[in-house]
């Protein structure tokens, strides 16, 4: 027996939750996370790029899903787990 209901929030995957709020929520919100996602995305690449360090990142990036699977998913699933976070806590 499932003590949770379909709709709970915390049934299902961090990525489909999160697939199901941006389709919810208050799109100029949802907007907004995901420009702050990507802003962060381009910093990190800025930062790299001045550093040298842009094939190192990506050799690293190809290995690192097939070399570390826990600690891959569970990156991952913060990301969306916060953007999740953000997106419900300014549309309540």
């Amino acid at each position: 027996m499932n003590i949770f209901d379909d709709d709970d929030f915390m049934v299902g995957t961090p990525q489909s939750n999160f697939m199901s709020i941006i389709k919810t929520a208050n799109q100029n919100i949802v907007e907004n996370e995901i420009e702050k996602v990507f802003a962060r995305l381009a910093l990190a690449e800025k930062i790299l790029e001045e550093n040298g360090l842009e094939e190192s990142y990506e050799s690293q990036l190809k290995s690192f899903e097939v070399a570390e699977p826990d600690e891959y998913k569970n990156r991952v699933s913060s990301i969306y787990i916060e953007t999740v976070g953000n997106i419900v806590t300014q549309c309540e």
